[in-house]
């Protein structure tokens, strides 16, 4: 088996790659656990994979072994380069290096462009600062991924899948669009530098089915409400967002079956999803 701490130090040090905290640079160094995250993945021979934060490039040649094509997204100058010329010197052709931040890479224009229909999976390595807002622009757009397989802090892991009395915006966030599952920890001493925190895999399946960006809006206002003042019962929430009497929120929450001192988390997405209902004809 390779001993891929070595083999990180030694293309570190030959290509002057000083890893970046700042960056979330934590280079992977557990062959094992690489293996794990294409099996999460199910790659196909005709699937399309967009690739987040490759680094050195060692889950890059897993993926592009079983990808018809793969396009991987790396945000550092330096990690894009070495990328770019191992590329360019084994002749690889299915692997497209783009040095960009991922929450700017139109790939709209990209797929076009390419000739690559809009049916595409997301592998990715993402760092803590740009998780919510990466599942964000992802779960929201019109060419939504079938699926993503990410590695995450394990502390985000468990907020997005979250049950009950857990929930938060971030888990009702993902949890509207599609159904995540963790697939295994991976503690912080597989990687290099070792980071603080342990991370995990989380595998998320998109939902088949349509979405109204309209109704998208309206729920994910009525959620917001209730999540707004912590530790608060949610119809105090909810009555001092839509300018009502709690009696009169109370009244609805009773109507959908729901506890009138229930607090924001203790909500499944089936009980928001029913209050909602009851609720759009009152929000202005």
């Amino acid at each position: 088996m390779p001993d891929l701490l070595k083999q990180t130090r030694e293309i570190c040090q030959m290509f002057e790659i000083k890893p970046s905290h700042n960056k979330g640079q934590n280079f992977l160094i557990n062959e094992k656990i690489y293996d794990d995250i294409v099996k999460a993945a199910d790659i196909q021979a005709d699937d399309v994979v967009i690739e987040v934060g490759p680094g050195l490039g060692f889950l890059t040649a897993r993926l592009a072994a079983q990808a018809k094509r793969v396009i991987s997204v790396e945000l550092d100058e330096q990690l894009a380069a070495y990328m770019q010329t191992g590329i360019d010197s084994q002749g690889v052709e299915n692997v497209t290096i783009i040095n960009e931040n991922i929450l700017d890479f139109n790939f709209h224009e990209f797929f076009k462009a390419e000739g690559l229909p809009f049916k595409y999976k997301i592998v990715a390595n993402l760092p803590y600062n740009i998780s919510s807002i990466f599942l964000r622009r992802f779960l929201t757009d019109a060419h939504k991924p079938e699926l993503f397989v990410l590695m995450l802090q394990k502390e985000v892991t468990e907020r997005i899948a979250a049950t009950p009395p857990d929930m938060s915006v971030l888990a009702l966030s993902v949890q509207y669009f599609a159904e995540p599952k963790i697939i295994r920890e991976v503690k912080a001493g597989n990687f290099w530098p070792e980071p603080k925190v342990d991370s995990a895999i989380i595998r998320i399946d998109l939902k088949d089915q349509k979405f109204d960006a309209q109704l998208e809006k309206e729920f994910f206002r009525a959620v917001k409400m209730g999540f707004s003042a912590k530790r608060k019962m949610l119809k105090n929430n909810l009555a001092a967002g839509l300018r009502m009497e709690p009696k009169a929120i109370e009244d609805i929450l009773v109507k959908a079956g729901i506890k009138n001192t229930a607090r924001a988390e203790d909500l499944p997405l089936s009980d928001w999803q029913k209050l909602f209902a009851a609720l759009r004809p009152l929000m202005v």
